[in-house]
């Protein structure tokens, strides 16, 4: 199987802070245009391009009259909220070269699994894709906290591909192709990753140079891995290598799809969720939550442990302790655990109506892989 991106009716493009930047930190103009231009090969074959870009923070460097990255999390937000303009601003002469219009979305992980923020940002892409825009979304670095270390724009970039229901996903970083060990000590680029057992013996390497960028190549796989599990097909190569790409050759390394399409919430909850604990249920619960998609009810749970509250996110098991699902729970661990292997009508009469409501809902529940 291959992925043409030249036929690709709709892509997410990620492009790396390494990729966009001078060698003291800086944006290099010339760079983004090079992109700029390669991405207009693409729109102008019809192609709908939304770009997850990284650089604020180097945008910011120069401005705030800093020589290299800061170190605490105050700094970096002052110069995300400052250089987010000026990478914009790049962005928006460069495609406004080629008549172009781009908007800004600025975006969290948690934006993207609330329901009303979820529906929210999916209506408002949809509509700048329709008006003939290109989004250049970031992640909202002047207020995220942990996010801002952890390279969330690869994962980003693969929950906005999974929300707008996207052709591919091409993950643009200062590296040609993912791997097999590192390329100074003898490693062979990998041309393509069918299962997660080729990833087996891989070495991935550090985050980006200079400390510019903060994902490295293990973030970049993982959100080629969200996305080829939700049945969309990624692409790692470099930045450098873009306009080869779009004009169809295939270079780097094609992630193939292995599963299912399913919206970001469905993604976040499969991959990246913070479990609090664990819903242990007996295999006719197993039967129709797993294999049927229903909704978990009280009367299946077996064994409740950790402590976790109502909204918090669990890990449905099976009775060998095989993960199954995640979900958002409706009740906490101590409300579960009065509830668990009872009745509808029991629980009503011994707990009140409100505890008739499913344990988790099955709009609320992502099913995990079970391997062969």
């Amino acid at each position: 199987m291959s992925f043409n991106v030249t036929e690709a009716r709709r892509l997410v493009i990620k492009v790396g802070s390494s990729s966009l930047t001078t060698v003291d930190g800086g944006i290099s103009v010339q760079a983004l245009n090079r992109l700029v231009d390669a991405c207009q090969q693409l729109r102008g074959r019809g192609t709908e391009v939304v770009l997850v870009s990284s650089g604020a923070i180097a945008a910011g460097l120069a401005p705030l009259k800093l020589d290299r990255r800061p170190q605490d999390l105050a700094a970096q937000q002052a110069a995300a909220a400052v250089g987010q303009g000026q990478l914009l601003a790049h962005y928006s002469r460069a495609f406004g070269h080629h008549g172009a219009e781009v908007g800004q979305v600025l975006l969290t992980v948690e934006d993207l699994i609330r329901r009303a923020t979820y529906v929210n940002a999916l209506r408002a892409l949809e509509k700048l894709l329709a008006l003939g825009v290109v989004p250049i979304i970031n992640e909202n670095d002047a207020v995220a906290t942990a996010e801002i270390r952890f390279g969330d724009n690869d994962r980003l970039a693969a929950l906005t591909a999974n929300l707008i229901h996207a052709d591919g996903l091409i993950l643009l970083s200062d590296v040609d192709a993912l791997y097999d060990g590192p390329p100074q000590a003898g490693g062979k680029p990998i041309a393509q990753v069918a299962r997660t057992e080729d990833l087996n013996g891989v070495t991935l390497g550090p985050r980006g140079r200079a400390g510019i960028g903060t994902g490295g190549m293990v973030t970049k796989v993982e959100a080629a891995q969200i996305v080829t599990a939700h049945g969309i097909p990624a692409r790692l190569t470099s930045a450098a290598n873009a306009e080869r790409l779009f004009d169809g050759e295939e270079v780097g390394t094609l992630f193939l799809p292995r599963g299912k399409r399913r919206g970001a919430r469905s993604a976040w909850l499969a991959h990246l969720a913070h479990t609090k604990g664990r819903i242990t249920i007996d295999q006719g619960a197993v039967s129709a939550v797993a294999e049927r998609r229903r909704s978990l009810l009280a009367a299946g749970i077996t064994e409740v442990t950790g402590s976790f509250e109502a909204g918090d996110v669990v890990e449905i098991s099976s009775p060998d302790g095989q993960v199954r699902a995640r979900g958002v729970s409706s009740f906490s661990a101590e409300e579960v655990r009065a509830m668990r292997g009872k009745k509808t009508a029991q629980l009503a009469q011994e707990l009140g109506e409100d505890y008739q409501r499913p344990v988790i809902h099955t709009d609320d529940m992502a099913r995990v892989e079970v391997p062969a």
